[in-house]
């Protein structure tokens, strides 16, 4: 065996998960990659320990003492760059496969802003004084039923005008727009159309929702994160990547995997965007996600973890989970939320 041998490097025991393994891999990876100041031979002896032992059937063989052939043998060859001519698309899917596309209906609200109070308790209290009072009273309660009908009245006239003016403002103020902002328009931000057409195309079933491409951070004057969807008090923030074909994933810090590497080909800012927005809205929830297309011909798969702050999502994957986040809870327009967030639009 190797000296130090594969677990040892690594830092688990010998029985230790495929899970464990791997947290372990991406823990020392930071540590030891290149770019961080470790050494190379260290960094791929670490590699090869984590590629043997994150399969089984050469796990088995190193535990029996079988050296596995040195990992820089049975690379693949590697793609490298864009495809120029390749053009990236989104999938068409069946509305019947998606599990929240008939609960957009069922969850849908008024469409335009509500203003507080107590509905349900006023129409109670008016049948009480209009309807059975009366039928109990003698002459002096049935005056004082009748002064308290009559405010009673005067106060739901009133409230069915503020309703009316609040109507009027919100049509004057938002009209009939679901989408504000642009997706860039440049030749390096395909990405961001795409997603565009993607929220158009399905997100808007959902009954009040409002799409919003290019918003700043707070305090920023530049379009720090490319769309962002909100439906009642549930907002996501969005960025659409066009990276190489591969296997992506996410720590909680925002580090990006692929093919369980660390990914040197892009970034994200979500997780610094998120905590602004949180901040900008208390009492909103907010969360997002990665749409990332293959930048040439092959596939792109996910680790499909999705409780992280930025998580690699395909386009299909997007839909589905996202979709159902926001068709779960209600979405009434919050006037307040939704000004805030258009006042974001660069």
């Amino acid at each position: 065996m190797h000296d130090p041998g594969y677990y040892e490097l690594l830092g688990v025991e010998r029985d230790a998960s495929a899970t464990e393994i791997k947290s372990a891999y991406r823990s020392r990876a930071r540590a030891m990659h290149p770019d961080a100041g470790g050494s190379p031979r260290e960094f791929h002896l670490l590699r090869e320990a984590y590629e043997t032992l994150s399969d089984p059937r050469r796990r088995a063989d190193y535990d029996r003492g079988f050296v596995p052939a040195p990992v820089r043998t049975r690379r693949r060859p590697r793609d490298f760059g864009e495809d120029p001519s390749f053009v990236a698309t989104i999938p068409r899917l069946d509305p019947e496969t998606l599990s929240w596309w008939h609960r957009g209906a069922e969850c849908a609200g008024p469409s335009s802003p509500r203003p507080p109070g107590h509905a349900p308790a006023a129409i109670l209290l008016a049948w009480l004084l209009l309807v059975v009072l009366p039928l109990t009273a003698d002459w002096l309660l049935f005056a004082v039923w009748l002064l308290l009908a009559t405010a009673v009245a005067i106060w739901l006239v009133r409230r069915h005008l503020e309703l009316a003016r609040a109507r009027a403002r919100f049509a004057t103020e938002f009209g009939g727009v679901t989408v504000f902002g642009r997706p860039g328009a440049d030749a390096d931000q395909w990405g961001e159309r795409l997603t565009a057409e993607l929220l158009e195309r399905y997100l808007t079933r959902l009954p009040h929702v409002r799409v919003f491409h290019g918003l700043a951070l707070p305090g920023s004057v530049f379009a720090d994160v490319d769309h962002a969807v909100l439906a009642g008090k549930r907002l996501v923030l969005v960025e659409s990547k066009t990276w190489l074909p591969g296997r992506y994933g996410a720590d909680d810090d925002g580090t990006l995997w692929r093919d369980d590497r660390l990914f040197r080909g892009g970034a994200t800012r979500l997780p610094e965007a998120i905590e602004a927005y949180r901040n900008l809205l208390p009492g909103v929830e907010v969360r997002g996600a990665l749409v990332v297309y293959p930048s040439r011909a092959g596939e792109i798969t996910t680790e499909a973890d999705f409780t992280v702050p930025a998580p690699p999502m395909t386009p299909d994957q997007f839909v589905q989970e996202i979709g159902g986040w926001l068709a779960a809870g209600p979405s009434i327009v919050d006037t307040s939320v939704l000004r805030r967030v258009r006042g974001q639009v660069v």
